[in-house]
């Protein structure tokens, strides 16, 4: 479906970028024009070639297209166009913001018998996350026009922002999108360097019990905390889980656990994963 969106947005929704840059100079029609085929580029070996790190790219990129979309109508006017390009672009982020895009980008990295289920970001995470995406955004779509239209100060300074803010973001960004629960033929495996301070394994003959969390539930929250439904997972002997450090510790927190929480973005197939590997669901 994401490479299907993706090729619409250059079939039907190209022609915004052309009625948005028809009265300014050449330059500009020309950055505009480069810069537009070159990111639907990136983006469609993103999709060919699926990985992790192709989802951090692709989830960074696909929304500015809309917002690039959204400016093109702004700027032409509702021509049939820019309102195209709004609405394939919409439809190409809403794609790949999906947790079954996601599901499917992460387990494509996946190393021999394992299966991958990415985790939902903290919910501390959303607010500076969209903020600076917005910033990033902003300086990447401004900084070569305005360089191309010779507004030399504002240009070299937003361009510049634009460089230094993709290189701080990237690893960052990066960091979510490398949040997994992980299904190996040993047992379960925690990886997220966001929550822990290690990679936490649960052996499979240790698990007694996994389900949907209960409201009640005293088990250990190793998802951030995060929104929406967890999932818990109960062993039989206590495990240690080193939390992630903070400023008051920074050598992180050691925790002697019987049950934790994760929050995978599908935990239904999350269940049903495990119950495929003759673990106790339920």
């Amino acid at each position: 479906m994401a490479r299907a969106a993706w090729v619409l947005v250059a079939v039907v929704g190209g022609g915004g970028i052309g009625d948005a840059v028809a009265d300014r100079s050449r330059a500009v029609q020309l950055t505009a024009t480069v810069a537009a085929w070159a990111i639907w580029a990136v983006v469609a070996v993103l999709l060919a070639v699926p990985s992790a790190l192709g989802l951090t790219l692709a989830r960074m990129i696909v929304p500015g297209a809309v917002v690039a979309a959204v400016a093109t109508l702004v700027s032409a006017g509702a021509t049939t166009g820019s309102v195209l390009a709004v609405v394939t672009t919409a439809l190409a982020a809403a794609v790949v913001g999906s947790a079954e895009f996601g599901q499917q980008m992460a387990q494509a990295s996946a190393y021999g018998d394992e299966r991958r289920f990415l985790l939902r970001p903290p919910a501390a995470f959303y607010l500076p996350t969209v903020v600076s995406w917005v910033l990033w955004c902003a300086a990447v779509l401004v900084g070569p026009l305005a360089l191309a239209a010779r507004s030399w100060v504002l240009g070299v300074a937003v361009t510049a922002v634009a460089v230094a803010a993709t290189w701080f973001l990237l690893p960052r960004f990066h960091r979510l999108a490398r949040r997994w629960i992980v299904l190996v033929p040993a047992g379960v495996v925690v990886h997220d360097h966001v929550v822990l301070a290690e990679t936490a394994m649960f052996r499979a003959g240790e698990i007694t019990r996994a389900r949907l969390a209960l409201a009640d539930t005293q088990a250990a929250d190793l998802t951030g905390p995060a929104g929406g439904h967890a999932v818990e997972v109960a062993v039989r002997d206590a495990v240690t889980v080193v939390l992630a450090g903070t400023r008051d510790r920074p050598n992180g927190t050691a925790l002697h656990v019987y049950a934790f929480l994760c929050a995978p973005t599908r935990p239904g197939k999350l269940l049903h994963a495990l119950g495929d590997r003759h673990l106790p669901v339920g």
